[in-house]
């Protein structure tokens, strides 16, 4: 007789044998760049001959999409039905890395090799997102195997080849193929776990805005000596700027970017989690940002505006030269309700009530935030799975702090999603020496096999609600970076 422990022990063993390695290094060893430096090629080839292949020992049927946006990575689809009355998840992952960044790793690591050192599994894609999307694949095949043949639920995947240079023609295809996307719930991997050791649910991500605050005030650069106090300079004012905007604790200050009290829901998830606390984490400084909050909160239930980058004169080589122009490259990272919309506005206006007309306002991109109730039937239907496989308290947080995709899904689909990483906070995703810790790969294909056996025990189309067919839940479209193919957030 198979039972849930079968599954879980199967996932065990894919890992324990050394299957999962082989299968990660085969997979970091496909040269996925995004943006692509020499074409597409490597995208399609990673999809038509690793992943297709995997996808089909499901039992299902795969194709292969084309980007309507010209010059982009294609999709895998894949379709697996086995009958009307069960629950239809949509498993998403991509299968593009950032760039290499060879010749910056370490002595004796490679982006395009996997190394084993200890614990950590080193390789380009290892955290984001292939080692994720690996142990998903293999944790459904074990769920399969168990259950000799059937999975007890409909499974739809897809996998996109363009996230990291912003998910370009995801959402145009998602509105397109939004029948053959349809499903009750969305089930991802990626970005960190709240810490390496505690299974985390994300259940939406953060929206990021980068906007540009610029001073030109004339042509080149005049002598501080013999101008000095003559002219106005607009590093200073730029400076006047930031000030305006946001203090020097890091609190914003313009009323309009803040967002609305933390609903109850939110801050109870919230309540008692901890950021940081690694063996490679920085220390945490608690007493920046909003006042009254903790720094969970401030991560993941408020906003942020962060400035990127400050540029005046050549700050390689200063001279004593009163520069003519200035920028401020900016980053609100926003939850649900913020106005995000409005954001060039409300800043001119800021501005403006501030006496500096003279700096110029430019919204640069922008995705939207999107956030699953905590109280959602379906949230509290993973936690139980979570907790029953690991005997540990799951981290609920309501997003991610960073951003993701989410609003394809979330927004155009009109899925409750349910994002389950399977990395850690210092992974050095997108840095040199990119790695994936083990232990977490390990206990991430537990979680998966047993959360992949509690949907197949289910016989309605959603925790708590009536049989029948998922209803979608209508939402605007949006624009946003992700559908311009502008730099990963």
């Amino acid at each position: 007789m198979t039972t849930r422990e079968t599954a879980i022990d199967l996932a065990e063993a894919y890992y324990d044998s050394g299957e999962f390695l082989a299968d990660l290094r085969r997979r970091v060893a496909f040269p996925t760049q995004s943006p692509p430096p020499d074409g597409t090629g490597p995208l399609r080839t990673y999809l038509t001959d690793e992943l297709a292949p995997a996808v089909s020992r499901l039992g299902a049927t795969v194709r292969i999409v084309d980007n309507p946006v010209p010059g982009a990575g294609p999709f895998l689809l894949a379709h697996r039905h086995e009958a009307d009355d069960l629950p239809t998840v949509l498993v998403y992952g991509h299968g593009d890395v950032v760039p290499g960044q060879d010749g910056r790793w370490r002595t004796g690591l490679s982006p395009w090799e996997l190394v084993v050192e200890g614990d950590r599994l080193y390789g380009r894609g290892t955290a984001d997102n292939k080692g994720q999307h690996t142990v998903n694949l293999a944790a459904l095949e074990q769920v399969l195997a168990a259950r000799g043949g059937r999975l007890g639920f409909n499974l739809k995947v897809l996998v996109e080849t363009g996230e990291e240079s912003g998910s370009p023609g995801l959402h145009e295809t998602c509105r397109r193929l939004k029948e053959d996307l349809a499903a009750d719930l969305l089930i991802a991997s990626d970005g960190p776990r709240l810490a390496a050791g505690r299974p985390t649910l994300l259940l939406g991500s953060r929206g990021a805005a980068n906007f540009r605050l610029r001073v030109a005030l004339r042509e080149g650069a005049h002598h501080s000596g013999n101008w000095g106090g003559a002219l106005r300079n607009p590093a200073t004012v730029l400076a006047g700027a930031l000030a305006a905007l946001v203090d020097a604790r890091g609190r914003i200050l313009v009323e309009g970017l803040r967002p609305p009290a933390l609903p109850e829901p939110v801050a109870s998830a919230l309540a008692g989690l901890t950021v940081g606390g690694g063996d490679d984490d920085p220390d945490v400084d608690t007493d920046w940002g909003e006042p009254g909050l903790t720094p969970a909160e401030r991560v993941f239930g408020w906003n942020t505006l962060e400035v990127l980058t400050l540029a005046a004169g050549d700050p390689a080589k200063p001279v004593g030269a009163i520069p003519g122009t200035a920028h401020a490259d900016v980053q609100l990272r926003f939850v649900v309700g913020t106005p995000w919309r409005d954001l060039e506005r409300i800043v001119r206006d800021h501005l403006d009530a501030h006496g500096l007309s003279t700096v110029d306002v430019e919204v640069l991109q922008a995705v939207p935030a999107t956030r699953l109730s905590p109280d959602d039937p379906w949230v509290g239907w993973a936690v139980d799975s979570l907790r029953h496989t690991t005997g540990k308290e799951p981290a609920v947080l309501p997003n991610l702090g960073g951003t993701l995709p989410n609003d394809a899904f979330a927004d155009i689909l009109g899925l409750p999603t349910v994002w389950i990483p399977h990395s850690h906070p210092s992974c050095s995703q997108h840095a040199p020496d990119e790695h994936l810790l083990g232990a977490v790969a390990r206990e991430g294909l537990r979680i998966m096999a047993g959360l992949f056996w509690d949907l197949g025990e289910r016989r309605r189309a959603r925790p708590g609600a009536v049989s029948g067919p998922a209803r979608m839940r209508p939402l605007p479209e949006v624009e946003s970076w992700w559908s311009t193919g502008t730099a990963n957030p």
